[in-house]
């Protein structure tokens, strides 16, 4: 069941905090959906700006559209993740997304607010929450490239200026993670005393972790073993999730473990088997270890279990 994202945040707020799943095809989809039910949590399902023109966005949301039909007790709000702000407009005209990011966050504060604030209009306007970035997070995502020399962590007094001047719904903060697969050297990590400074001045309000895939070290020894050539890898730590979300955080982004776990099963598969040829095959060995990966990652998040509450709350509040 399709739920708005605001209905999701006031239920995990403080609690847990909702993984956000970015989805391309329907082997992601279905492992998304199986998973999610397997460790009964709810969750979010993103659709980036490079994810709606890889093949048609139609065929996303059709695709989105037959899993909730045929995983009926799910329960999930649909985003548009790092989307400009044309493509907020687009998305909110089609009346199929929950909410929509509109990340302006590469602009100066002033322009950033108003970018924001413009977008913010258009979706109150039909019921559509919005999500915004301030700070800059470094690495690389779909499109956006951001050297870490140019990266920034979000100021708390900015952060509660923004969000009064926007009036945008969930924000999502630089706190030390990156995008990508190549995260951290050494013992960095997430910087939760910035972390509770923006909840400080942001108390009750849904904040967002972005670039926060684990990265997990098994899953790049078994694709470097498999033929693969990542070195280096390294993501931000599971056990940091929940201590995030008892600060507020309420959405965890996890886009690049998806694609270890798919390039980890094509390359054993076809290194295993080199005659086969067909696609199914794979793919159906992916939808399972997927499933797996999915329910690992809500035990983490805090989500797993919480299907059923979270249920209750949005029909109480629908």
């Amino acid at each position: 069941m399709i739920v708005p994202t605001r209905t999701l945040f006031e239920h995990a707020y403080g609690k847990y905090a909702l993984g956000a799943y970015n989805i391309n095809n329907l082997e992601q989809s279905m492992g998304l959906f199986q998973g999610c039910l397997d460790s009964q949590a709810p969750f979010i399902i993103q659709i980036s700006k490079g994810a709606r023109s890889y093949t048609d966005k139609r065929m996303l949301e059709a695709i989105i559209r037959t899993a909730d039909e045929i995983f009926p007790d799910s329960l999930f709000a649909v985003h548009l993740d790092h989307g400009d702000e044309q493509t907020c407009y687009d998305c909110i005209d089609s009346g199929f997304y929950s909410s929509v990011m509109i990340d302006a966050s590469h602009h100066e504060f002033a322009e950033n607010v108003a970018i924001t604030k413009r977008v913010v209009e258009a979706a109150h306007a039909k019921g559509i929450s919005v999500e915004a970035e301030l700070g800059m997070l470094g690495g690389v995502e779909e499109d956006i490239k951001v050297d870490e020399k140019n990266a920034r962590l979000t100021d708390p007094d900015e952060a509660y200026e923004f969000v009064k001047q926007t009036g945008c719904d969930s924000l999502a903060c630089a706190i030390g993670t990156s995008h990508g697969a190549y995260k951290f050297a050494g013992s960095q990590g997430i910087h939760f005393e910035r972390v509770a400074e923006i909840q400080k001045r942001l108390p009750g309000f849904p904040l967002v972790m972005h670039g926060s895939s684990s990265v997990p070290q098994e899953e790049v020894e078994a694709i470097n073993a498999a033929g693969g050539a990542m070195k280096g890898a390294r993501g931000v730590d599971v056990n940091q999730y929940l201590p995030a979300a008892k600060l507020g955080v309420c959405k965890v982004n996890i886009d690049t473990d998806g694609r270890l776990v798919w390039t980890r099963v094509h390359r054993e598969f076809f290194r295993d088997k080199p005659a086969e040829f067909d696609l199914r095959a794979p793919g159906k060995v992916f939808m399972a270890e997927y499933a797996k990966f999915i329910a690992s990652r809500n035990n983490y998040l805090g989500s797993a279990g919480n299907l059923k509450a979270a249920r209750e709350h949005a029909l109480a509040v629908a």
